[in-house]
């Protein structure tokens, strides 16, 4: 039975032979420049598509909550990284997940330090997160001061283990001159590894935006990078380069509801509890919530003419509809909405359903 027999409601397609092209390309190329790939699992948050990971190398994973590193523990996962400021409120849990897989956590101040220390009764990794531009979280990259202290803090326990600095570029996301921000990442990292791996010779340097890892080709001496979106890419990386239109591996199919020829629009439904609300704006300032694409036995395709989805609330989803588009779908046709931003729609789904009609979890 096709896959399309299924849908009865929205409902978030994946397309896995575009996901593991995705994971091959980001892996051929992490070890094209001498680079481990620990990518970053907020965006497919699945063990299948971690199983699949597996057969390109990769053996440690990052996450962005203990929640999720929970959901992934127990399988076989060599290291699971918490790329978020740890949140001392979880120390405890920190401590009973690490009984049975290896963790890490980034630190940012003192005080969460001191906390794992009073906490922990099993070894945890850390790395300090250093901000060199974003403005987001981190340690300011000159601050010695604050790293010194997170440092001394850590010696205090045998459990607190220090690996390394993390780096997250993610103002690629909206600086156009990704060369240049890059030059402050390779030159942050390697800065800091050559101050402190006399002290810590097996210290590591790691970064982390899917926009800079996918075009950027000089990473230094930078040693490891753990994107994320890359496995599925959305609207939002083509539009950035990052990626072509036929590197997005997910698609929401959506049932259509109504159509009003006169006024060149189409109802879906689809909302905000189903894409979010990431918006691109079109060239004229309209918004656009997501891209048209027709769907078939084997996935999904561009139409000739571009039609997209130009507002949308809790559930409803209006489509601003070529006359190609017009003339060929029918009340009680499904469509394919490529996302903006498909961490969040991945994340509002909750599961995935293959081409060939199977479903795949979520956490």
């Amino acid at each position: 039975m096709s896959y399309l027999n299924k849908i009865t409601s929205p409902t978030l397609l994946l397309d896995e032979k575009i996901c593991r092209q995705n994971l091959q390309k980001m892996a051929d190329k992490a070890k094209r420049h001498g680079m481990k790939l620990v990518p970053h699992f907020k965006t497919a948050q699945s063990h299948a598509i971690g199983k699949w990971a597996k057969e390109y190398g990769i053996r440690e994973i990052t996450v962005s909550s203990i929640k999720m590193a929970a959901y992934f523990c127990e399988q076989g996962w060599d290291n699971i990284h918490i790329a978020f400021p740890f949140n001392p409120l979880e120390a405890e849990k920190l401590n009973q997940l690490a009984k049975n897989q290896r963790l890490s956590v980034q630190l940012i101040n003192v005080e969460v330090a001191q906390k794992l220390n009073e906490t922990l009764e099993n070894p945890v990794g850390f790395f300090i997160e250093i901000d060199a531009g974003y403005g987001r979280t981190g340690v300011e990259v000159s601050d010695f001061g604050l790293m010194e202290a997170i440092l001394r803090t850590s010696k205090k326990s045998d459990k607190l283990q220090f690996q390394g600095f993390y780096l997250h570029a993610g103002h690629t996301y909206y600086e156009p001159d990704k060369e240049a921000l890059y030059e402050q990442t390779r030159a942050a990292l390697s800065m800091l590894k050559s101050k402190y791996r006399s002290e810590y010779p097996q210290l590591i340097t790691r970064t982390g935006d899917t926009p800079g890892c996918a075009v950027i080709e000089d990473f230094g001496d930078i040693d490891e990078m753990g994107p994320g979106n890359f496995v599925f890419y959305d609207m939002m990386q083509v539009n950035l380069g990052s990626c072509k239109l036929e590197d997005v591996a997910v698609a929401l199919a959506v049932p259509v509801v109504d159509i009003k020829k006169d006024r060149k629009e189409i109802l879906v439904h689809g909302g905000g509890v189903h894409l979010a609300k990431d918006v691109l704006v079109e060239p004229d300032g309209s918004k656009n919530y997501g891209e048209v694409v027709y769907l078939h036995e084997n996935g999904w395709e561009l139409p000739m003419q571009r039609s997209f989805l130009k507002g949308i609330s809790q559930e409803h989803g209006l489509i601003k509809a070529s006359d190609e588009l017009l003339s060929k779908v029918k009340v009680g046709d499904l469509l394919g909405i490529l996302p903006i931003h498909s961490c969040m729609t991945a994340d509002c789904m909750g599961r995935y359903l293959s081409l060939n009609g199977e479903w795949i979890d979520h956490a």
